[in-house]
Formats: structure tokens, sequence, C-alpha cells
């Protein structure tokens, strides 16, 4: 698979791994909770828990649902804890970690009964195939593979087996999402392990720490493999108000592609230099992808100022075209007569200054 000429679908699910015996669970599960962040316009945050059963699994079942209604994975051995755990949530789907050769029966009993999916793990991938087949047998379908692995390189080595048995030879008793735990190694690697399994198949991924400026990481990571490579993020064209613009304060020029929108929309907001930001729709290219390819021109920012009534807002009638495209600054002229026509800089972060010593 070409990632230019197709999109992926299915994207990981990053899961936080909490512990049922922790005295801060309610402070842990909170925090994760609240995690929001927005990336070119779009709002990211963790996908689910898992909860571990190092204590009394249904009352941190319990504590977790008072907080947050993301997703659960409930984690260990005994049928009779996990029931337990499962009796608290029975309106909705959970999964199970984890179903072996040893307790398979007595888990595919509960996964069963209470419409949960459930994660198979083996030594090797023909006992998990065997498993797998042996758990479709009795019903269970929703089913979920822990490859295993000692490092990197083997679970690679693993997952990439798995992948190429079930698409290439369409060997459907390893065709199940997989789940993989980045924090096995220890903090000081998990955020390269996370990166792998979002990079390399992995349905769910459980971190073991909450560390906002690694998950804003690997949240961006998902986000730009599992975009539409042939389709940019775009921001709605339109006219922005930045810093609270008065009548007399400049008019920006830009597109809607979505990094160059944030580019310039940040650098003005921080500066705090109020403006008007004219968003053309260039359908989702930046600045000079788009002229070069004809999707912003003079006439399409004409057509943008007038469109979005700016001459209405404004009593200074003056444009800040970006200096990539210093040459329409001409035919912009004749294209909207009365207004100035200022060519600013190539790059965003130089804004600011610009603003200060050639708009004043």
């Amino acid at each position: 698979m070409y990632r230019h000429e197709k999109t992926f679908y299915n994207k990981t699910g990053i899961f936080l791994r909490v512990k049922a015996n922790d005295p801060d669970l309610k402070k842990k599960v909170s925090e994760a909770n609240a995690y929001k962040v927005n990336y070119v316009g779009m709002e990211f945050s963790l996908d689910g828990f898992a909860v571990e059963a190092d204590g009394d699994l249904a009352s941190a079942v319990k504590q977790i649902r008072s907080i947050s209604k993301l997703p659960l994975i409930i984690i260990g051995t005994d049928p009779v804890v996990l029931e337990a755990a499962l009796s608290t949530i029975t309106d909705e789907q959970t999964l199970i970690y984890a179903a072996d050769a040893s307790n398979s029966e007595a888990l595919a009993g509960i996964a069963k009964k209470y419409k949960a999916s459930l994660v198979c793990k083996a030594e090797t991938l023909e006992a998990l195939a065997d498993l797998t087949q042996k758990l479709q047998a009795v019903g269970v379908d929703d089913l979920v593979l822990d490859l295993g692995g000692k490092n990197m390189a083997e679970w690679l080595t693993l997952a990439t087996q798995t992948r190429r048995l079930a698409i290439k030879n369409n060997y459907r008793p390893l065709g199940f999402p997989t789940i993989f735990f980045a924090g096995q190694v220890g903090p000081e690697k998990e955020a390269v392990y996370a990166a792998q399994a979002i990079s390399k198949y992995t349905g769910f991924l459980v971190l073991d720490t909450f560390a906002p400026e690694m998950i804003y990481a690997l949240l961006v990571l998902r986000e730009n493999i599992y975009t539409d490579p042939q389709k940019p993020i775009q921001v709605q064209p339109g006219i922005y108000e930045i810093n609270s613009p008065k009548p007399e304060s400049p008019v920006l020029i830009t597109t809607n592609f979505s990094i160059t929108y944030f580019s310039v929309a940040n650098e003005v907001e921080s500066s705090g230099l109020p403006a008007w930001l004219v968003v053309t729709d260039a359908e989702g290219m930046s600045v000079l992808t788009a002229w070069a390819a004809g999707k912003f021109d003079a006439e399409r920012i004409a057509k943008a100022i007038k469109g979005f009534d700016v001459a209405n807002k404004v009593s200074r009638k003056r444009i800040v075209l970006p200096g990539h495209v210093a040459v329409l600054s001409g035919e912009l002229e004749e294209e909207l007569s009365g207004w100035e026509i200022r060519v600013g800089p190539r790059e965003a972060v130089d804004l600011p200054a610009f603003m200060k010593q050639a708009l004043n």
C-alpha cells in the first residue's frame, strides 16, 4: 500500500492504563479524561482507559465510570473478578484482557454473556491461530490479538507476519486487530514503542504514562498517518477576527490549508496585534502550491474580499498579501479598486514585526 495513493482507516485507539489499587485512581482518571488538545482545528483526546485488576476491580470500574464514559479495557486473569467488574457496566461493550490456553473456556463464556470483546494471547503465532479458531467455534468472534514480543524488533516482525498472512494469504485465524502495551520496557522508551505501534498496524495502544507532551505527539502522528493523503486538512473559508480587530486594523490574506492558517493566526494572536484574517478557498492547498495550481490568484482573492463583505468591516482598505505571491499585487489592485495592496513577509513568523514596522 502506497501512502500517497491510499487512505488508512480504523485509527489506533490510545488507552491509558491505571491500577485498581491506586489510591490516586480518581485523580489520574480525571486528569486524563479532561485532556484535550487542539491541532489545526481538530480536537484530540485519549480514547479510553485500561484498568488492571491488582485490587478491587469492580470498585475501580465504578470509580472510573463516575468520572469518564470513555471505553474500557479490563485486565485480569481471574474469571470471577472480571465478571464482577463487567456486571457493573452491562450496557456497554468492553474489551477483556486476556484469554490464553488455560482460561479461554471460562473467559469465552463471560465474553458471550456480557457481549464483550476478548484479547487472545499465546506463545507462538501457530498457538494463537489455534486459540482464535477455538474461541470462534464457541461463538466468540470479536477478538483482539496480543502478539507478545520481547522487544521492538520481535514485535514488529510478528505484527508484519500476521498482517501479511491475514491480507495477502487471507488467513482468517490471524485476521484480527492487535493490542500493544508500550510501557513494557519502562517509561524511557515508551514513546518510541508507542510510535512504532501506531505506525505498524496496532488497533489498541495501551500507555502506562500520562505525559501530555508525549500523548500530543502520538495523537498528531496518528492523525498524519490516517489522514487522506489526497485531501489536505482544511479550515472553513471566511473572515476571522484576531485580537478584536478595529475598523482600521489591517486585512491579512491566506489560504484555507489548515497548517498555513494556524501558522498565520497563531503568530498574529501571540503578538497581541489586531487584524482581520481573510481565508480564501484554495482547496486546502498552501500559498505557493495553490498559486502554482491556479487556485490562489487575484480573482479568487477579490471574490473572497467581496463575498465576505470585508469593505463594510474596515475603515481603511488595506490588504496584506503573502510575500510568496507578491506577483499578484498588480492584478489585485485592478480587481479591487480603492484598496491599498501591501506585500507582507514570506514567513508567518515575520508577520508581527512587519505589522509593527510597516503598517503603523
